[in-house]
């Protein structure tokens, strides 16, 4: 009777969510010979091609989408079954700053639940600032923020791009001062400052149209033509267009991306060590 390998079935399923053997040795610890070597003797022990892998593109065979739900479900109940003999259960509390949180979120999460299904994970999503000081407290465990005004080491995950951003339809007479959409000055937010410096060096008017306690309620009125805003490229609502050159507006300086973390337990720094992995390829730099 053929028996499956934990690790040989985890790494098969880290390849097709990744698409990448490079990526999968990353968020897996590992080397890419030995992803191979793994993935090569459970396809081997299955009988059947489960990565088809080309110079440019790594997929799943026929065979392998067909295992996919099987592995994960094989995964979810080793997991389970260690669980009962865990000490503890294994938790992490995350800080995500608002408009770095992308749509892509729901995918990273479901890929972390596919790593760890027994993992507790608390999620805020706030501004930088707030986060700095929840984590600052102790009372997240890791937190992804701007790098802006903050010395301390940290490791970059990706980079922001910026646009002023609007609907189709927006208008601005120059003469008159800008319509902007902004973070409350109470979130202390360098989304905030970074729009209203670009504007004052440039000797461009502004009026504070719309005032948003986060980043969703700018969003929704920039989407209903009530003002513009600065925004990151890759978290831009449907419907909103890049109007900064149309306009004559200056550009706006990116932001660094990064990730703090405290001491973890080892699966609590695993999984964010896969989550930071994923996050770093689904948030490549977008011009």
């Amino acid at each position: 009777m053929t028996s499956l390998d934990v690790d040989a079935v985890r790494t098969f399923v880290m390849v097709a969510d990744l698409q990448s053997f490079t990526r999968a040795a990353a968020a897996l610890g590992s080397t890419q010979a030995t992803i191979s070597v793994k993935l090569r003797r459970l396809e081997e022990k299955l009988g059947a091609r489960l990565i088809e892998r080309t110079p440019r593109r790594v997929s799943l065979s026929a065979k392998g989408a067909v295992f996919l739900p099987s592995a994960r479900d094989f995964l979810a109940a080793h997991e389970r079954a260690m669980a009962e003999f865990a000490e503890a259960p294994c938790r992490l509390a995350l800080g995500f700053v608002d408009h770095v949180a992308g749509p892509e979120l729901s995918v990273l999460i479901a890929q972390l639940h596919a790593h760890d299904p027994s993992l507790t994970l608390s999620l805020r999503i706030d501004t930088s600032t707030i986060l700095k000081e929840a984590f600052d407290r102790g009372e997240l465990d890791a937190i992804i923020v701007h790098r802006e005004g903050d010395s301390r080491p940290g490791r970059t995950l990706s980079r922001n791009h910026y646009g002023w951003f609007a609907t189709p339809s927006f208008e601005w007479q120059r003469g008159t001062p800008l319509r902007l959409a902004l973070l409350s000055t109470i979130c202390s937010c360098p989304d905030r400052v970074r729009a209203v410096e670009t504007l004052n060096k440039a000797g461009i008017a502004w009026e504070e149209a719309f005032v948003g306690g986060g980043g969703a309620a700018v969003n929704i009125a920039v989407s209903a033509g009530f003002a513009i805003s600065a925004l990151a490229h890759r978290v831009v609502p449907p419907g909103l267009v890049e109007v900064g050159r149309k306009l004559g507006l200056p550009p706006l300086d990116p932001s660094e991306v990064v990730l703090h973390s405290h001491t973890l337990a080892p699966r609590a720094r695993e999984a964010l060590h896969v989550l930071a992995t994923a996050f770093r390829e689904y948030n490549s730099p977008v011009v």
